[in-house]
C-alpha cells in the first residue's frame, strides 16, 4: 500500500462529534481538534503500513509546553519501525494543575480510542524530563497504561505506585544528566514491587536520546507483550533484538565499560529468560560480576554516588538557607563551588568528571525551581529573586538573561552601582544586543546616566546618549 494513501474515517459514534476527517499514513498531522465542543487539539501519526482493520499499538508522547508535532518528530524513525500509532496534546501545559492535565489526557484517549483499532494492551505513554514525569504519573489515573518511556527525568511521585496497578518502566538517561543517580535509584523500588522495568543509558547529558534507543524502548515494550501472550510470539524478531543486544553488551565490554555491561548483561537475561533459554548468559553474568574491571568500577561508581549525594544536600541547604537571608556575602562560596567543580570535570576519572558535570547540570536546575518558586508566590519577594539571579550568574555565566534580570531589578531599587557592576561584566562576555539593553525594564533613569552610556560606548561603540563630562 502506498505511503500516501488517504484514511478516511467517518465518526459517526460521537455525538457532537460526527464528522469526516482525512487521515494520511507516514505524515506527521497536526493540530487534530479532539471534539467540537472543547479547544483542544493533538497531533498524530500513523505509520506507513497502518491498517483501520488491524489492531495498533499507541504512544502518547508528552511536552508540558503542548508542543505535540515537534515531540511526536522526536519518535518517527522508532515508531515506522515498529509500527506504532503516535499521538501527542497540544493542551498540555505546566501552567495546568495536575488534574486538568489528567483530564485533557483523558479526553485525548477517548478521541484516539473512538478514532482507531488500538490494541488492548498496547498503550503506552512516553515524555522528556518534564514530560517524563507527566507520562510517568499517568497510569496511577489512566489503568489503560500498560508501560512508560521516560527520557531524562525519573518517576514523578514513587509514593503513587501501587503493586496492585503496575506498568512496564523503561528509563532512559545520559550519563551526565544530573537525574541519573536517581535513575539508578528508582530500580531498586520497582524491582521490589514487581514492576517489569529497564534502564538504557547512554554518553551525554540531559536530552534527547538517539533513535537507536528510542527503537530499543518499543522494542521491549513488543517483547513484553509478547511474554505476555498480548501478541503472538516472533521468534525471528526475539532472535534479532536479543543478538542486537548481546552485540551492545560485547561493545561495552571492548570499550572497557564492565559495570555498563553488566547491567546490560542482567537485563537481557531478565527480558529473554521467559522467551528463549538464557542459562549460558547466567554463567556469563556470574564471570563478569567476579572481573576486576566490574569490581574497581563498582567500588569507584558507589564512591562518586555517594559524594554526589552529599553535595547535593550541601547545595539544597545552603540556597534555602542564603535565599531566605539573603546572604550576598556567600556568592563567594558558591563561585568557589563552581571552581570545584571546574576541577571535577577535568579530573582523570571518567566518573568524577561525570559527577561534575550532573552536579553543575542539578544546581542550575535547582536555582531554576527556586526562581520558580519566587515568582508564583505573592507577594512577590524581590530580594530572594535579585539573590537568585545573581548567583545564576555564577553557576551559568553565559546566560545574558540572569545579567539582564539583575540590572534590572537594582536598577528599580536605584542601586546604580551594582546595575552598572552586572551591566560591565554582561558586556565583558559578549552581550552586544543593544535595542534590548535600552529597553530593559526599569532601567529609564539608568539608561540615561553618563556611566551607563560610557560602558555601551566602551564596549559596544553605541551609547544612544551623549556622555557629557562635569
Amino acid at each position: 500500500m502506498k505511503k500516501n494513501l488517504f484514511l478516511i474515517i467517518f465518526l459517526a459514534s460521537f455525538s457532537t462529534y460526527a464528522q469526516q476527517l482525512t487521515f494520511k499514513k507516514g505524515v506527521v498531522m497536526d493540530s487534530i481538534s479532539v471534539n467540537d465542543t472543547i479547544a483542544e487539539s493533538f497531533a498524530l501519526y500513523l505509520p506507513t503500513k497502518f491498517e483501520v482493520t488491524k489492531p495498533s499499538p499507541i504512544l502518547f508522547i508528552y511536552d508540558m509546553q503542548g508542543r505535540g508535532e515537534k515531540v511526536i518528530r522526536m519518535f518517527l524513525t522508532a515508531a515506522e519501525k515498529n509500527q506504532y500509532v503516535l499521538a501527542a496534546s497540544n493542551s498540555i501545559n505546566d501552567s495546568l494543575s495536575l488534574s486538568k492535565n489528567v483530564l485533557v489526557s483523558k479526553r485525548l484517549f477517548q478521541t484516539v480510542f473512538k478514532l482507531f483499532n488500538i490494541q488492548k494492551g498496547r498503550v503506552y505513554t512516553a515524555g522528556f524530563n518534564g514530560g517524563a514525569r507527566m507520562a510517568s504519573v499517568l497510569p496511577t489515573f489512566l489503568s489503560q497504561i500498560e508501560g512508560v518511556v521516560s527520557c531524562g527525568s525519573s518517576i514523578a511521585n514513587t509514593e503513587v505506585l501501587s503493586s496492585k496497578n503496575p506498568f512496564h518502566f523503561i528509563g532512559i538517561v545520559g550519563v551526565e544528566d544530573f537525574n541519573y543517580p536517581n535513575m539508578l535509584k528508582i530500580k531498586s523500588v520497582f524491582d521490589f514491587l514487581k514492576f517489569p522495568n529497564q534502564t538504557l543509558v547512554f554518553d551525554g547529558g540531559q536530552q534527547w536520546p538517539s533513535q537507536e534507543l528510542l527503537t530499543q524502548a518499543m522494542e521491549l515494550f513488543d517483547l513484553k507483550a509478547m511474554e505476555k501472550r498480548v501478541i503472538p510470539m516472533d521468534t525471528a524478531f526475539i532472535m534479532e533484538t536479543y543478538t542486537k543486544n548481546l552485540n551492545w553488551t560485547n561493545r561495552l565490554i571492548s570499550n572497557n565499560m564492565p559495570l555498563e555491561a553488566y547491567r546490560k548483561l542482567n537485563e537481557i537475561v531478565e527480558i529473554y529468560k521467559p522467551l528463549i533459554t538464557v542459562d549460558t548468559l547466567k554463567n556469563s553474568l556470574k564471570a563478569l560480576k567476579r572481573s576486576s574491571g566490574y569490581k574497581n568500577q563498582k567500588r569507584n561508581q558507589s564512591s562518586i554516588l555517594f559524594k554526589e549525594e552529599l553535595i547535593r544536600d550541601d547545595y539544597n541547604y545552603y540556597l534555602e538557607e542564603d535565599m531566605l537571608t539573603y546572604n550576598y556575602n556567600n556568592l563567594g562560596w558558591w563561585n568557589y563551588q563552581m571552581d570545584e567543580l571546574k576541577k571535577h570535570k577535568k579530573s582523570a576519572n571518567i566518573f568524577q568528571r561525570q559527577m561534575g558535570i550532573r552536579l553543575e547540570g542539578y544546581l542550575n536546575a535547582l536555582i531554576a525551581d527556586n526562581i520558580d518558586m519566587v515568582n508564583a508566590h505573592s507577594p512577590l519577594d524581590e530580594e530572594a529573586l535579585n539573590f537568585l539571579w545573581m548567583l545564576k550568574t555564577i553557576t551559568a555565566p553565559e546566560d545574558y538573561s540572569a545579567y539582564l534580570r539583575v540590572i534590572s531589578l537594582n536598577a528599580k531599587v536605584e542601586d546604580f552601582g551594582t546595575a552598572l557592576f552586572y551591566l560591565e561584566e554582561l558586556l565583558k562576555i559578549g552581550y552586544d544586543n543593544v535595542d534590548e539593553l535600552y529597553a530593559l525594564e526599569n532601567t529609564a533613569l539608568l539608561r540615561i546616566t553618563p556611566e551607563f552610556n560610557a560602558l555601551v560606548d566602551k564596549y559596544l561603540k553605541k551609547a544612544r546618549y551623549d556622555i557629557i563630562e562635569e
